[in-house]
């Protein structure tokens, strides 16, 4: 319970101007083989606080010295708390991970997955995280990641909140388009399905967005056909 509230109240805490890249030293966290493998990742992410192959690497490394924490193995402990344990306190340590990295100007991966890790306890600030990383990618990447978080746990209407009020159809990437569309038929709303569809008319790169367009109109046709009318 005690983890719980730790990452609650992280969770709800503005981000903080911290180094972009330093590691955090923990009296629990003792140099390893891997520490050459960690500075080299976080050297590529202080270059592209987006690389999201770095980050995950990243994360792994971080996670898996969480898991191992020797604090957490308490015999007295019930044996049923301790998986839930270890990984709340990995958790808590890619989330310290991805806040550092969110101090980055163009950092909007790690806004990505701050959202991702505080989206069933704050919803709230997991949308505005998630506004922040569309309105840092210019290319639209960081929007479709949004969406297709927000499609996944089942909140479409909130993705259809986000995506309209951000989506550059001449300049981001159809993705983002797909997602609306989707988004929309799960909301229920055919119609503005339909408009989004229309609206991938506009995207410069026709060879990408054909085969959407082809998938998407299926989709509609199918929510059509079970619609009640």
């Amino acid at each position: 319970m005690a983890l719980m509230h730790r990452l609650r109240r992280l969770i709800r805490r503005p981000l903080s101007a911290s180094t972009v890249g330093a590691r955090r030293p923990s009296p629990s966290a003792p140099r390893r083989g891997d520490v050459g493998h960690e500075d080299a990742l976080r050297a590529q992410l202080t270059d592209d606080p987006n690389n999201e192959e770095a980050f995950g690497a990243l994360a792994e490394i971080v996670r898996r010295r969480a898991a191992e924490d020797p604090t957490l193995d308490d015999p007295l402990r019930d044996s049923d708390e301790i998986p839930e344990s270890k990984q709340q306190e990995a958790d808590l340590a890619v989330w310290s991970l991805a806040e550092e990295l969110a101090g980055h100007p163009r950092g909007w991966y790690p806004l990505i997955e701050l959202g991702r890790l505080s989206l069933a306890d704050d919803p709230e600030g997991a949308v505005r995280r998630f506004i922040t990383a569309a309105e840092r990618d210019p290319d639209g990447n960081a929007l479709a990641e949004g969406l297709a978080i927000l499609r996944g746990a089942g909140m479409p209407v909130e993705a259809l909140g986000l995506g309209v009020g951000h989506w550059r159809v001449r300049e981001h990437s159809p993705v983002v388009g797909k997602h609306l569309v989707l988004a929309a038929l799960e909301a229920g709303r055919v119609f503005e399905a339909k408009q989004h569809l229309r609206a991938l008319d506009l995207h410069p790169d026709t060879k990408a967005v054909k085969p959407l367009q082809a998938e998407l109109a299926q989709a509609i046709a199918a929510a059509e056909q079970t619609t009640p009318k």
